[in-house]
């Protein structure tokens, strides 16, 4: 997060008088940062509302009725609600589990909330957007409805998995940690290297809650919300799985303990955020090309500044299916494999049934694809489409 202090240079904000920028310490994403000159001078930013025809709300009610089906398609959902998925989806599955009536949740706080928070995911990202965030949202949902889960979570841990899943990369730049480490961008000295996107999205969804208020009324705990949302850091994976197949060899998972339940709630949504995978193919596949090319855009940063490019975000090297069969083998395949010994369902064996096929087909497409050249992309010396480096980070 950012305290805006004084106006971002080139942001036409010179109107501002000094005295006005330093009254004004509200928490600032890199979003509403870019538009920060304009509450400096007063004018205040009107947030769009998702304003539907009868044919098209009409369709994503009907979406809605299915949305513990594993194969949701929120691509369309997205569509039909006017880019307004992740706020449509989260204040649904809320009223759902009748959660906003049960912690006498503010309606028109809990709107705002989520309205900020869709606002404040890059939906320039390929990936890291919004519409990922609905995604993970949704697949939380399902593995809340599985039953060890069902029979076992309170009202508050489902509240905590639904927020920390529609939180979970709030205001992600489009770039990795180690992209943030090697550019001294603040925020990785903010963090000290560590978990620094993860602290970042925590503490940015904090800020939020306490802008809108949501739970001023609780004795919520933010580090019951942190601890989630660290969890997803990939850099840790091993650490959560052996963990994991630690309790489920040793047979001691106790969900009556809510030390273990939360601990639960951490591995469920490390699932739902690298459940790509594990979807059909026609949604996989795309999920697949969109990380992937916000890999590549990263790279193409990287080579216009001189850095080093990294492992996985160099196009000339790199196809989309030999990226995606490595992350099956190495990350995902391990996690939903202890997963599906937790909770041995029908969902479990059909994740893995998809992923099984997606990295069969991918195997099969990678002798057609070759690397994308970077004669493919608009030159970097045009740089009409190439993304700068996220703010705060150093230029070489």
């Amino acid at each position: 997060m950012l305290y805006v202090c004084s106006a971002r240079p080139g942001c036409g904000s010179s109107s501002a008088s000094p005295g006005t920028e330093r009254r004004v310490h509200r928490l600032l994403s890199f979003q509403r940062y870019l538009h920060s000159s304009r509450l400096l001078r007063g004018i205040t930013q009107q947030i769009p509302l998702p304003i539907l025809d009868e044919d098209y709300s009409g369709q994503a009610r009907c979406m809605l009725e299915k949305v513990g089906s594993w194969n949701f398609d929120v691509f369309l959902f997205d569509r039909l609600t006017n880019g307004n998925s992740l706020i449509t989806l989260t204040f649904h599955l809320l009223n759902q589990y009748g959660l906003v009536e049960l912690f006498q949740l503010d309606m028109v706080k809990l709107w705002r909330f989520l309205v900020l928070v869709q606002e404040d995911y890059h939906n320039d990202n390929p990936y890291h957007n919004s519409v990922h965030a609905a995604d993970v949202t949704q697949a939380m949902f399902c593995f809340l409805q599985e039953p060890m889960l069902a029979n076992s979570l309170t009202s508050y841990d489902i509240l905590l998995g639904l927020l920390a899943a529609a939180t979970h990369d709030l205001d992600h730049p489009g770039v990795n940690q180690l992209f943030l480490i090697k550019t001294d961008h603040y925020l990785a000295t903010l963090y000290r290297n560590t978990s620094v996107l993860e602290n970042h999205h925590w503490k940015s969804a904090v800020g939020l809650l306490r802008e809108t208020g949501l739970f001023s009324h609780l004795p919520a705990d933010d580090r019951d919300l942190g601890s989630l949302i660290l969890a997803t850091d990939i850099s840790r994976q091993n650490d959560y799985l052996s963990r994991f197949r630690m309790h489920l060899d040793q047979g001691n998972l106790c969900l009556s303990s809510a030390s273990h339940r939360h601990f639960v709630l951490q591995m469920a949504l490390k699932c739902a955020d690298i459940c790509n995978p594990c979807r059909p193919w026609e949604l996989s596949k795309q999920w697949s090309e969109k990380v992937t090319g916000e890999f590549f855009q990263q790279g193409d940063i990287e080579r216009k500044h001189k850095l080093e490019v990294g492992p996985l975000c160099d196009r000339e090297t790199n196809t989309v299916g030999k990226i995606q069969i490595d992350f099956m083998t190495y990350v995902a395949e391990p996690l939903f494999a202890e997963w599906a010994r937790f909770s041995d369902t029908c969902l479990s064996q059909t994740m893995l049934g998809h992923m099984g096929l997606n990295k069969a087909s991918w195997g099969g497409l990678q002798q057609e694809q070759t690397p994308v050249s970077e004669e493919a992309e608009p030159s970097a010396a045009g740089g009409s489409s190439s993304k700068e480096m996220p703010q705060g980070s150093r230029e070489s």
